[in-house]
């Protein structure tokens, strides 16, 4: 069994988390409140068990830039739109991390990133222009498929208009257009890297 946490103790293990893994203060708190609870905290000389304060620990890390809510968000909404996840997913994904909302709002796609990801996921998963079109299928079965592939997208954080228009476009090129006429309309010349 390991001996109980000391100060010192608990600031190597928290130097260590923050170079291991990309990381929030609140998901480093937690990590060194975890800890605390499987190993129990040190007794000092008198017998009495240490105080210490995991907050203070935690904003020191951040005020020399071991941890950054900022870059961790930024990065992550990154990943998440590159993956074909979208801006709902990526809101659930950085609350639990816990990300403030203000960060939140600030790493939020916007609407030509957020097409961006849903035609991605789309490719990604073989729906609506990017699947094989079968003709003359039952109704009931391309029905059962459609629910199917409107599920998947809304799982992965698109909004149901995005969806509604992928499953119904006729060719990637239509998709593409969409997703340009919103790079446009946003003024953004980029394209994506720069949105997320």
């Amino acid at each position: 069994m390991k001996p109980p946490l000391g100060e010192a103790t608990l600031r190597d293990l928290a130097l260590h988390y923050a170079a291991r893994f990309a990381t929030t203060g609140a998901r480093l708190e937690s990590y060194l409140v975890r800890k605390i609870r499987e190993r129990g905290l040190a007794e000092d000389a008198d017998g009495r068990t240490l105080e210490v304060d995991i907050p203070a620990l935690v904003a020191r890390l951040v005020e020399l830039g071991y941890v950054d809510d900022d870059a961790y968000a930024r990065m992550r909404a990154r990943d998440l739109g590159a993956r074909g996840y979208g801006a709902r997913r990526v809101e659930e994904t950085l609350r639990h991390a816990g990300v403030g909302e203000s960060l939140r709002q600030a790493h939020k796609p916007g609407e030509a990133a957020s097409r961006r990801a849903a035609a991605l996921m789309a490719q990604k998963k073989r729906l609506g222009p990017f699947g094989a079109q079968v003709e003359g299928r039952d109704p009931l079965t391309a029905r059962k498929a459609h629910e199917k592939a409107v599920a998947a997208m809304l799982r992965a954080g698109h909004q149901y208009d995005h969806t509604r228009f992928i499953l119904a476009a006729r060719t990637s090129e239509d998709i593409e257009e969409w997703i340009d006429e919103a790079f446009e309309a946003s003024g953004d010349e980029e394209g994506i890297e720069d949105r997320w």
